[in-house]
């Protein structure tokens, strides 16, 4: 029996895909329609995986008037059907991604380009595990200004924050209850909730999972379920990297180790250091740092929160148990030695991040790169190079990397320079009231 067999109830689909800014483009089908898209896949322009945050086409893009504009076939990814728990009618999403006519994997879709890493690590026997830590504000929009929702239990506003607070947790208590509920029926495996340093900031643990493409499946689904299960509880939510000015920002971290063929972990080898692999990918991350910042930090408001003293880092370093740090090597169990990357923002496309993350580790291991030695105490107090603290030095980075060229297609390369280059350009024309009402439930 299918799962629309067991889910009879549901009346309508929604087939689409993630485009290069990490937003869902697809169709609304009825849910008779459904087997066919299963079979036959749906037609699909190519240049629709390729908009500006607008959704508007991108000018001058190869995809475009220049090859007449043509079609490639989304086709169900393995995930299959999820439930939509946000909707009032029962819907469900089935996640696709995009093939060429011919039959081949479509070089500007982010989905397949994390595909193209995760084939390198399987050409070594190698699987990398996965968890993400997804930051986000719970916001009252209603007003001319944002502000911490009212908790629905006392009808007040939170006066501050209140790190780690289960008061905090206890005042949404319906919607964490809603949100682990919908969790488990979308298979997205959740561990603890946090309150966090900003006002009504949460954040959300995924677990590992022995699976990279299911992991950023997981966070590009979650974005998508917490953004739609705020409205439904009248609130907005955002992952956006900076919503408020005064306080800090949402961070989108990811721990991972890699499995050898035999289920050993290569970091681990009994000793606090880990082992020479562990190092040599934590050096391929520095590396990676200035080169694809774009993938790390892809707004203009990314920049806002990549700061001094804003618990988001801004050298590039690594650490073992240091948050001020770019990259930590977390503490606890030997046996679990892992490395967490700390530089994105909330607001990334989690296929294009977590891409760049195991890209750039990989080709640390792969060229037997050699990290400095691990700073102590706080970064932002030492002299170290940088991480590219505007939106433009990350595009012009991104195009010109060579470690870049090792990980995305060029034609993904092209096309993201496009996009954020023609949202520069218009970015540059809008006030701050404009950009928070673009981003703020949009990223």
């Amino acid at each position: 029996m299918t799962w629309l067999d067991e889910n009879s109830h549901v009346r309508s689909i929604r087939a689409g895909a993630a485009d290069l800014n990490g937003q869902a483009r697809g169709k609304r089908v009825p849910v008779r329609f459904a087997r066919k898209i299963e079979k036959d896949g749906m037609r699909f322009p190519l240049s629709v995986l390729n908009l500006d945050i607008w959704g508007e086409d991108v000018e001058d893009s190869p995809l475009v008037f220049e090859v007449g504009d043509p079609d490639g076939v989304l086709r169900p990814t393995e995930r299959g059907y999820v439930p939509m728990p946000w909707l009032a009618t029962p819907s469900a999403l089935l996640p696709m991604w995009m093939y060429t006519e011919e039959g081949a994997p479509f070089d500007g879709d982010p989905r397949h380009a994390l595909a193209r890493v995760v084939d390198r690590f399987k050409a070594r026997g190698w699987t990398p595990v996965v968890a993400f830590e997804m930051e986000f504000y719970l916001i009252d929009d209603s007003g001319k200004e944002i502000q911490q929702p009212k908790s629905p239990r006392s009808g007040k506003r939170r006066p501050g924050a209140e790190i780690l607070s289960l008061r905090a947790l206890d005042a949404f208590d319906n919607f964490f209850n809603d949100l682990y509920d919908a969790c488990e029926a979308m298979d997205i495996e959740t561990e603890a909730a946090t309150s966090e340093v900003g006002l009504g900031q949460f954040e959300m643990n995924l677990v590992h999972v022995e699976d990279a493409l299911k992991a950023a499946d997981d966070a590009y689904l979650f974005k998508m379920l917490v953004r739609g299960l705020a409205r439904k509880h009248g609130m907005a939510a955002s992952f956006m990297a900076k919503p408020y000015e005064d306080y800090a920002g949402n961070g989108l971290h990811v721990h991972f180790s890699i499995l050898d063929k035999d289920g050993k972990n290569i970091f681990a080898d009994g000793s606090f250091e880990g082992t020479e692999e562990l190092r040599q990918a934590i050096a391929g991350c520095l590396r990676g740092i200035p080169d694809l910042a774009l993938c790390f930090a892809p707004h203009d408001n990314s920049y806002e929160r990549l700061v001094p003293e804003s618990h988001a880092p801004t050298g590039i370093c690594w650490a073992y148990e240091n948050r001020t740090a770019s990259i930590r090597v977390p503490g606890g169990s030997l046996a679990a030695r892992r490395i967490e990357h700390r530089v994105a923002g909330g607001d990334v496309n989690p296929y294009l991040f977590l891409a760049a993350v195991l890209g750039s580790a990989l080709t640390g291991i792969e060229d037997q790169m050699t990290p400095p030695p691990p700073i102590s105490g706080n970064a932002y107090e030492q002299e170290m190079a940088q991480i590219p603290d505007t939106w433009e030095l990350a595009i012009d980075r991104f195009e010109h990397s060579f470690l870049a060229e090792r990980i995305f297609p060029r034609l993904l390369i092209d096309n993201l320079v496009m996009t954020k280059r023609q949202e520069l350009l218009y970015l540059d024309e809008l006030s701050d009231e404009e950009k928070l009402e673009l981003y703020l439930d949009t990223v």
